[in-house]
């Protein structure tokens, strides 16, 4: 969960010609984002990390998707965006994607007359941060006091995630008994084999739990109150 200085990575980049291609996907479900102040000149997300559908996005410039010609069949269309579609579009996906976007603008309700959709999904983000922020502390400090665990987040800078292990545990384990308590809280690598790699965490890496919009301080204590039953008795 991590949160790199992004335009300053962009600056750098863009000092050498070079192009930034930000992966936001597991960034989007947690803040408000404005591409053009990260400095992207590609952002990346799904809609499934924002309580839509299974489906990909990367956001870019017109004069960006201009300039590049993907591999493609000779009769499919060179118009943009369509030319870097694989076909027709998945239209209940898209429609899937509007209505999560819908939700979550109205997280904070009113304006609907008087703002843009933008404008209250930055106002709905922002609120949904700082929910996230309280809840998070409760369930960092909870975690904490885990006898046998291991935390491996630490920046400063972070989305709401933890990523730990408990000594003598499997992590796999630990996560299937949880699953039998109704909580998801896999285990695994999650994409980031290297890192688990240097951590000496093997192949079951380590569990991973994580806050969302419908989480409340209930949801934390449940989770806290399971894992002291797994790994303590």
């Amino acid at each position: 969960g991590t949160r790199p200085n992004l335009p300053a990575i962009a600056e750098a980049a863009h000092a050498v010609n070079a192009l930034f291609f930000v992966d936001g996907v597991h960034l989007t479900a947690h803040a408000p984002i404005d591409v053009e102040q990260i400095g992207a000149d590609f952002y990346a997300c799904s809609a499934y990390k924002f309580l839509g559908p299974h489906l990909g996005i990367v956001a870019a410039s017109s004069a960006l998707w201009e300039s590049l010609h993907p591999d493609k069949l000779a009769p499919s269309t060179e118009q943009v965006p369509e030319r870097f579609e694989l076909g027709t579009l998945p239209y209940e996906l898209l429609a899937g994607l509007i209505a999560a976007v819908d939700v979550l603008a109205d997280l904070v309700p009113g304006g609907e007359t008087s703002m843009t959709r933008r404008d209250r999904l930055v106002r709905s983000m922002t609120a949904l941060a700082r929910h996230e922020d309280r809840l998070h502390a409760r369930l960092r400090s909870a975690l904490e006091d885990l006898p046998g665990i291991t935390m491996y987040a630490h920046a400063r800078r972070r989305t709401p995630t933890e990523f730990f292990t408990f000594e003598g545990w499997d992590s796999a384990e630990v996560a299937h008994r949880l699953a039998g308590k109704q909580i998801n809280a896999p285990a695994g690598s999650f994409y980031a084999y290297e890192p688990c790699r240097s951590l000496g965490l093997g192949s079951g890496g380590a569990i991973r739990t994580g806050l969302a919009p419908y989480t409340d301080e209930s949801d934390v204590d449940r989770l806290i109150a399971a894992l002291r039953d797994i790994v303590v008795t």
